[in-house]
């Protein structure tokens, strides 16, 4: 296929998604790998140690291979089909190889200890020695100084490992999709909310029952989130909870999507890599890149939110027990007893509340906050770039002089069986400076914002419960890092190059805000009257945001400790198995002991088939970050609009504009004066109160 039709080989501009065929990806990457092979060989025959002399033409490479594979990593998350999931597996060892290749260039290697040695070094800025250093000891851990027959063992771990990951992935994705409940009668949908039933008639009419009604069924349910959280939350019918939750929690554990033997090959690859550079185990080698020094300073952190967030737990259970009177509660009771207990002491249901966050009103809310803060503009911007579904939305980001520094693609409706599960936010583009004859431009940033909440179903809009408005603030929260940025040098551009635990900052910080007065009220309105929601409402969010919150804490504790475990100290291969040692972790970090088939590992995608190896603590890390963050716009008045535009201009000139060029401490610590502290992330979660009586 010729270069020039090949829509992936464009390797600039706008992905011309709508243009883009599965067949288009296999060449498009060997095309491209035997391009870069050219280019690199160029590079290592005749380069200066210099930053133009290579830093530039690395970040040239680079850039190349992210356009297109960005486009192809992009389409299997949101357009998952068998023929591109073909494609995929079949270029993943090709182009594992080929970055392999470059990241233990030991040209390139040797060339950038020169200049960190030579007299370049002085007249770089400290953005730029920072980029360096990060490029040097990402060469090391690539294994750029291991011999011969270790590298190659290295490079076949590497490639085994992203081929475990894919298939991971799949599976779950395979498993989640072959659950399905078909309801029929009444009694079978006893509690369930309209919004529930408008979505499971709807999936049923997709599933071929053409004539399924809200009011009439069959209604069919899933384990996709949409469908299987208020499932849990409102079914009558405990049997029924039972059935769901059962499957759910076994996903990918058992059958024909049997994750397992992924999961004990994976953690016996990464301990094996661990070994081949030199370290004891892998969350080593998962921390040399991150903030917390050791893993025992990440486990001191952790235990100092597991001792209280244990006892409120606890508490927080007797207190379900004793409403529910049931003292033999089981995993599929709790979120329905939960919610109701909620109800009963709050005087509301989530339910209640949709009406008045559709996502257009949201979005306003959210982009009045975005001004307010950062002096930023947010307009529709649909037809001016291609999308992948028609549901997708364009948006452009502008400045106070009205100058366009930023664009993001909004993709926020679930689509099972094509689009994964989840929410998150990744790169399109990055900003780069562009040298094109003599003339210097900036490329801007540009953000795929992916959620999976409810779409409009039967005429009406996309409704949100707080949960979804929450989550589309949070990636929000990492489009502004990406986007708001004033770093030229794409290798710390936005969230390139920011440690892993301090890249949540900026998306838990967004999250404080949903329930700040003025922005609440911005963006709830009834999407029928336009009618503001009535303020009791608020009132009860306000008292009702701490609710459960210990037993909120200890189940992130209990996935960051149990993640550090099985790449710390758990030996592949040896005495326990790694549902063993979940189950040990629960003993201290659960009030509910997993069931005895519960396989949650087998759905652990953070950690077998995403970035968060030994790093899942990272949301804990950040969240003491982002709640000392937020608590400096407290501490200068929410009411007052002069102070929080002054200390927004001051969190998007440190903590959004300098992206990675710094450490995350020093970046943090130019924003807040000083080192972060625990206590606010306490008192924002109700955890220095007396206990719940």
């Amino acid at each position: 296929m010729e270069k020039s039709s090949n829509p992936l080989l464009r390797g600039e501009g706008f992905p011309p998604f709508p243009e883009i065929r599965v067949e288009h990806v296999v060449p498009a990457v060997e095309a491209l790998i035997a391009e870069l092979e050219t280019k690199l060989k160029q590079l290592e025959a005749d380069f200066e140690p210099t930053w133009e002399g290579l830093i530039v033409p690395v970040d040239d490479i680079q850039d190349r291979l992210s356009w297109t594979w960005g486009i192809i990593r992009h389409l299997m998350g949101v357009k998952n089909s068998p023929s591109l999931r073909q494609a995929y597996e079949e270029v993943l060892p090709k182009l594992i190889e080929f970055v392999n290749r470059f990241n233990q260039n030991e040209t390139i290697y040797y060339g950038l200890l020169t200049i960190r040695r030579g007299k370049e070094w002085e007249r770089l800025d400290n953005a730029q020695k920072n980029i360096i250093s990060s490029l040097i000891l990402s060469a090391k851990l690539s294994g750029v100084g291991l011999d011969a027959s270790k590298r190659e063992r290295f490079n076949q771990i590497q490639l085994e490992l992203a081929q475990l990951a894919t298939k991971f992935s799949n599976n779950l994705l395979d498993a989640t999709k072959a659950f399905k409940l078909v309801l029929t009668s009444k009694e079978e949908i006893a509690g369930l909310p309209p919004s529930l039933l408008t979505l499971a008639a709807q999936t049923a009419r997709n599933e071929g029952y053409t004539n399924a009604t809200p009011s009439t069924g069959p209604w069919v349910i899933t384990l996709d989130y949409p469908s299987y959280i208020p499932f849990l939350k409102y079914s009558d019918r405990r049997d029924l909870r039972e059935k769901v939750y059962r499957a759910f929690v076994s996903r990918a554990g058992y059958g024909e999507y049997d994750n397992n033997p992924i999961i004990e090959r994976i953690l016996a690859l990464r301990q094996e890599l661990a070994q081949l550079l030199g370290y004891d185990n892998y969350a080593q080698v998962s921390l040399a890149r991150k903030m917390a020094p050791s893993v025992e300073a990440v486990e001191k952190l952790l235990e100092q939110l597991r001792v209280v967030s244990y006892e409120y737990a606890k508490k927080e259970l007797e207190q379900l027990k004793a409403f529910a009177g049931i003292d033999d509660i089981q995993p599929w009771d709790t979120a329905y007893w939960t919610e109701k207990l909620r109800e009963s002491k709050f005087q509301f249901t989530e339910e209640e509340l949709r009406p008045y966050f559709s996502l257009e009103q949201v979005l306003q809310g959210l982009f009045s906050l975005a001004s307010r803060l950062f002096g930023v503009t947010i307009t529709p911007a649909d037809g001016e770039a291609p999308v992948w579904h028609e549901d997708v939305r364009f948006f452009r980001v502008t400045d106070e002089n009205n100058e366009v520094i930023a664009y993001f693609y909004l993709d926020a409706y679930c689509r099972p069986g094509e689009k994964r599960d989840g929410a998150w936010m990744d790169e399109c583009m990055g900003r780069r400076k562009i040298v094109k004859d003599g003339k210097v431009t900036t490329r801007l940033p540009v953000a795929y914002l992916v959620c999976n909440q409810t779409p409009p179903v039967d005429g009406k809009p996309s409704l949100m419960t707080f949960a979804d408005v929450e989550t589309l603030f949070h990636e929000f929260g990492h489009g502004l890092h990406h986007m708001l940025t004033k770093v030229d040098y794409p290798q710390a551009a936005g969230i390139r190059n920011v440690e892993w635990d301090a890249v949540e900052l900026p998306s838990q910080f967004m999250e404080n805000w949903c329930l700040e007065k003025n922005t609440f009220f911005a963006m709830a309105k009834h999407y029928q009257t336009g009618e503001t929601i009535p303020s009791h409402y608020y009132e009860k969010l306000v008292a009702a945001k701490n609710f459960m919150s210990g037993s909120a804490m200890l189940r992130q504790i209990h996935f960051s400790l149990l993640d550090l475990e099985l790449h710390s100290r758990y030996q592949p291969g040896g005495a326990e198995t790694p549902h063993e040692v979940r189950d040990r972790i629960a003993s201290t970090t659960t009030v509910i002991p997993p069931l005895p088939e519960d396989r949650f590992l087998c759905s652990f995608s953070h950690i077998f088939a995403g970035g968060y190896a030994a790093g899942y603590y990272s949301y804990k890390w950040a969240e003491v970050l982002s709640a000392d963050a937020f608590a400096a716009f407290e501490e200068a008045g929410l009411d007052d609009e002069e102070a929080i535009a002054r200390v927004g201009r001051r969190f998007r000139d440190t903590i959004l504009a300098l992206g990675g060029s710094l450490p995350a401490m020093e970046i943090f610590k130019q924003f807040r004066g000083r080192e972060p502290s625990p206590e606010p992330l306490l008192r924002h979660s109700g955890l220095l109160l007396p206990l719940p009586v």
